[in-house]
């Protein structure tokens, strides 16, 4: 796994997950992630996440970042949403094992985060558990290869 400072990161949510998104991008910054962009939402009023996690899913999937974060209040809306696109694999995570596993056994390039059940601090301790983690391989990369239809 390459180091925050040379790691790029696309980033977004709805209303709902506004507040942590804030909270993620200030906590990113403070990691020295090489880049970090925001595809909103841009307020806390009542938003659509379709509208910004179909230009963040695709970004990831061009590869122009190398992992997206998408947040809203479950998690599961915005979560299908990114899984739309062929390249990308999106784990909803609510817990730090959780997170290490969407990496390791999944290979999962967007974390997704229920902002109405997780605190920002559990937030962080699965970014920082997400982006250390390395993908197993093996076994594992038979699966992922089944994925697309």
């Amino acid at each position: 796994m390459k180091p925050l400072n040379q790691t790029s990161i696309a980033i977004c949510s709805d209303h709902a997950g506004y507040d942590l998104k804030q909270d993620v991008i200030l906590y990113l910054n403070d990691k020295q992630v090489q880049s970090i962009k925001d595809f909103g939402a841009w307020s806390s009023e009542s938003s659509d996440y379709p509208d910004f996690a179909h230009p963040m899913a695709a970004a990831v999937e061009k590869g122009e970042f190398d992992f997206g974060i998408s947040i809203c209040g479950s998690g599961n809306g915005i979560s299908m949403t990114v899984n739309k696109h062929p390249g990308i694999r999106a784990g909803l995570s609510w817990n730090v094992e959780i997170a290490r596993l969407a990496r390791l056994h999944n290979n999962a390039n967007v974390l997704s985060l229920p902002a109405r059940f997780v605190s920002k601090e559990e937030a962080f301790a699965m970014l920082d558990v997400f982006f250390s983690t390395d993908f197993e391989g093996g076994r594992h990369q038979n699966r992922i290869d089944k994925i697309p239809v």
